[in-house]
């Protein structure tokens, strides 16, 4: 039987060689169907846009359906592992948007180490809304297709774990960058008991035009030695897109990253977790694109820099902010009980200002901190250090407010203080030395008070985001408020969209 698919968006026609439907039967489909869906497919992406059906008697025209209504059938559908025993014991997972010139390649590999290691496996596709014909693509060359709508590299991977049937899960990039024929190591390394397992591009060989020199140089390198020297970690190659890892293990960890970003953080929950990590030389070759990939230098490479700062609040901001809060008030303490000096000691008021302002600064690098690990903790990354728990009761006490409002008031005092001395002399000159040893303190404890005012604000709305968020998701709350059609149930819908 012969189907034929309309492309809406280019208005060209596709013939593949087809069972009953395009559902799961096509997963039994031969490698020669394969290759003759792709070859029809890069034909009919070359056809003139004119040109909308395929001739044919009207019969023919009749059973032409849109991509939209293969796609709904059950190939797409997704299949999920709920037994107590995995169907499978390997799962290779590509993630896919756009990958119809590179996918048949990637899925015959894939299929092809399956057959030949006599791995009980299947390959699946995680599709992040192609619309180049992709899903049919990878249905017809024996893959299982799970749609995702939701749009991101995470996401897909997200949906695609959740859905694998394997024990072990492998995943790698559709644009054939990665060997799926050389799975071996990580199958091995899986097999003995790692619940992690990285390719190391830069152990097993990069190729000629594979990476941009920025990315092998620079990005790569610097990202990854961030996450060793925060994490404890000795992965060498943090943002390998070839990994493997037990199914169950990484979903404990419960990843939601939905970007490029959930690379590392896979990585960073697994080091933090205790996980069982090792590391396998992979080669990186070209990819078979004709468009630019999907990976945006500047944009992706500060959102992974965020994600590793989110994760260490306490090296990279508290420790230091508390070093220098205490030094700085050190100093400032020094100089405003010891006017007269203090041996070869600075203590004028130049040395006074920068200490204040040292102090100022070290307080608020430590809010920033306290920040970080509450937006961690309701973004539900992972769960808060024990040295953090501290700063989450910091942010949802009264503490933080009530020390705010004593230091603003304390600040304001010593400055009207002065103001009340300067018009008691007729709002003459004033003694500078005398004057600034006593506005400096004011001023800087005027400062941290407001800063800590505005951050108690500040945390109490980022909670309630979250809190918002994760209520207008939740099922039964969706379902009360659509029940409830009082005023007040409106305007908290509205509140809980926005």
């Amino acid at each position: 039987m012969i189907a034929q698919v309309r492309l809406p968006s280019t208005g060209t026609a596709l013939e593949s060689n087809a069972v009953n439907s395009l559902g799961v039967e096509l997963a039994g489909s031969s490698g020669e169907e394969c290759s003759e869906a792709s070859l029809v497919l890069h034909r009919s992406s070359g056809q003139s846009h004119h040109s909308d059906h395929v001739p044919g008697p009207s019969a023919n025209e009749a059973a032409a359906c849109s991509i939209s209504d293969a796609l709904s059938r059950p190939m797409s559908v997704p299949v999920a592992y709920g037994g107590t025993e995995p169907q499978f014991e390997l799962t290779i997972l590509m993630p896919c948007l756009n990958e119809a010139r590179t996918l048949p390649i990637c899925i015959g590999k894939a299929k092809a180490f399956l057959a030949l290691t006599g791995i009980r496996g299947e390959v699946l596709v995680a599709d992040n809304g192609s619309d180049d014909g992709s899903q049919i693509l990878a249905a017809s060359c024996g893959a299982r297709v799970v749609d995702v709508p939701v749009r991101g590299y995470g996401a897909a991977l997200i949906a695609g774990i959740d859905a694998a049937a394997g024990r072990y899960v492998i995943m790698g990039d559709a644009d054939d960058s990665y060997d799926f024929g050389t799975l071996a190591p990580f199958v091995a390394e899986l097999r003995q008991g790692n619940q992690l397992v990285m390719g190391n591009r830069f152990r097993g060989g990069i190729l000629p035009s594979a990476m941009p020199p920025l990315h092998r140089y620079l990005g790569n390198p610097v990202l990854s030695f961030m996450g060793r020297l925060f994490f404890k970690s000795k992965i060498g190659d943090f943002h390998c897109g070839l990994r493997g890892f037990e199914r169950q293990a990484i979903r404990q960890l419960e990843l939601c990253c939905e970007g490029m970003e959930f690379a590392s953080e896979m990585v960073v929950k697994a080091s933090l977790s205790g996980l069982r990590i090792a590391e396998v030389p992979t080669v990186l070759a070209p990819d078979g694109r004709d468009r630019p990939p999907h990976l945006r230098t500047w944009r992706d490479g500060w959102r992974h820099f965020r994600f590793l700062l989110l994760f260490t609040p306490r090296w990279l901001f508290l420790y230091p902010g508390v070093a220098l809060t205490l030094l700085s008030l050190v100093q400032l303490l020094l100089a405003h009980f010891h006017p007269g000096g203090l041996g070869r000691w600075p203590v004028g008021i130049h040395t006074q200002l920068f200490a204040a302002a040292g102090m100022v600064l070290g307080y608020q690098t430590m809010l920033f901190a306290m920040g970080a690990v509450l937006a961690r903790h309701c973004a539900r990354l992972n769960t808060p250090h024990p040295r953090e728990r501290w700063a989450l009761r910091a942010t949802s006490g009264g503490w933080l407010s009530i020390g705010g409002a004593l230091a603003t008031l304390f600040g304001l005092a010593m400055c009207a203080s002065l103001t009340w001395q300067w018009g008691r002399t007729g709002f003459g000159a004033l003694d500078p030395e005398t004057a600034m040893r006593q506005i400096i303190p004011g001023v800087a404890l005027l400062l941290m008070g407001t800063q800590s005012l505005l951050a108690s604000v500040f945390f109490a709305a980022l909670r309630s985001a979250f809190d918002l968020r994760r209520g207008a998701t939740r099922p039964d709350f969706a379902a009360s408020q659509a029940s409830d059609s009082s005023p007040q149930a409106v305007d908290s819908a509205r509140c809980s969209k926005t």
